[in-house]
């Protein structure tokens, strides 16, 4: 008996030793403790400013502008504001909302459409109505023009990639002292200029979300710009090569009649418009002008519109539009046409990205571009802060992350209207 004591006490000292240390494991593995949504003013977080953390009762958020309707039947949900400067010319507004209860666990990021400027607080209840904690920010200006690049680089940084991956670094760190641990898993999912962040978020922060969704992106920014201003000056220099928004369902029903049955289904659908060798030359006006032809000149601009702009030495900067979807909601009178004073989306995004980002002169003038000259400026001016064409997606990949394409036929992407390339964004991520 005596023999086995110093055995035994050997092995209660183990024991010991070894639930001492789960213990200690167990400790430290539980999660932060939570804080309450106003206790959140409190947070210290890099270059960022805390301006208010309130929780907002059921259905009782109201909107600083338009309609109540969308967050009448919100849950209840904790509200963050804040403001990130990662350079002295940063302002970076942004917002965090969060459920009070009944959080799945997950975060959404949310993106912006156009030159941004806004925070989409409409996404952010449609976030939280479905359990997540989610967040929006307005990129660094508080305008939905390009005024606010006028001089200022650093903002077209923050607008490029920079304020989205700030904003989901720290509205993680928000989530995670709110409730008392991060998210297990992190979404992002937007369209156009949305859908080019969250190309720009795989390619340049590939630890930010799990899952992506790039919708119809507009990633070859300065390319597809540079395809507006082409369009612009084909169809506004010369007021005779003008094509009203009356013909073009003329221009539609000719292009469906030359390519429609080329799958062998006469349906009102062109199978693959990039393979439609339509000619508009067929609609040329026999006698008078009317809705039903086309001028000579029309006909010039509409051919430039199609082919897309190449540089003298014969470079394809974007591949032009595709026939046969001329007409309907956001087609050509939306970007292309215009109507009345209404010069199209295409006459404001092209003057206000050359004038405010590139020349830096507010007077500049569509009919003063040179496609050599300013496709090449956009590029060295532009290209490193917004474009999103960067094929290496490996590190993105070997985290595990998921990105998804969603392909709507718009203007800046998409195969029925494409004046970005089709199959560009494939291409892209193709390549090794």
């Amino acid at each position: 008996m005596n023999a086995d004591e110093p055995t035994g006490r050997r092995l209660l000292v183990s024991l010991t030793l070894h639930f001492l240390l789960l213990a200690a494991l167990a400790i430290s593995s539980r999660p932060a403790a939570a804080q309450t949504c106003e206790k959140l003013t409190d947070l210290t977080l890099a270059n960022t400013t805390i301006m208010s953390a309130q929780t907002v009762a059921a259905g009782a958020f109201t909107p600083p502008t338009g309609s109540a309707a969308p967050f009448k039947e919100l849950p209840a949900f904790c509200r963050v504001t804040g403001v990130i400067k990662p350079t002295t010319d940063s302002n970076i507004r942004f917002e965090v909302w969060m459920p009070s209860t009944g959080w799945n666990g997950k975060f959404q990021g949310i993106g912006n459409g156009g030159f941004a400027g806004t925070i989409t607080q409409t996404a952010l209840a449609a976030a939280v109505a479905r359990g997540y904690a989610a967040a929006s920010t307005d990129t660094g200006h508080t305008t939905t023009d390009a005024s606010w690049a006028l001089g200022h680089p650093e903002k077209i940084v923050d607008y490029g990639h920079r304020a989205i991956h700030e904003m989901t670094e720290k509205a993680k760190s928000i989530v995670s002292a709110f409730y008392g641990n991060g998210p297990k898993r992190s979404y992002f999912a937007s369209c156009s200029n949305g859908g080019r962040q969250a190309l720009m978020e795989a390619q340049r922060y590939p630890n930010d979300y799990d899952g992506l969704i790039a919708g119809a992106p507009a990633n070859y920014f300065t390319h597809i710009l540079t395809g507006f201003a082409w369009n612009l000056q084909a169809t506004l220099n010369d007021p005779a090569s003008y094509v009203p928004a009356s013909k073009l369902k003329a221009v539609e029903t000719a292009a469906l009649a030359a390519c429609d049955a080329r799958d062998g289904m006469t349906d009102g659908v062109i199978d693959d418009p990039t393979k439609c060798s339509f000619d508009p030359s067929v609609l040329l006006c026999k006698g008078a002008d009317s809705d039903a032809c086309l001028t000579e000149k029309q006909i010039v601009a509409l051919k430039k519109i199609y082919a897309g702009p190449r540089t003298s030495s014969g470079e394809q900067i974007i591949p032009g539009f595709v026939p046969g979807a001329e007409t309907g909601p956001g087609g050509w009178v939306a970007w292309i046409t215009g109507a009345g004073s209404n010069k199209g989306l295409q006459f404001f995004f092209a003057s206000q990205t050359f004038a405010n980002m590139i020349y830096n002169d507010p007077a500049w003038d569509f009919k003063t571009f040179n496609l050599d000259r300013d496709s090449k400026l956009a590029d060295e001016k532009l290209a490193s802060s917004l474009n999103a064409t960067d094929p290496n997606l490996k590190d993105f990949k070997a985290r595990g992350g998921k990105l998804a394409e969603e392909p709507h036929d718009q203007p800046w992407g998409g195969r029925a209207m494409a004046v970005s390339d089709p199959d560009g964004f494939k291409i892209t991520l193709s390549r090794d």
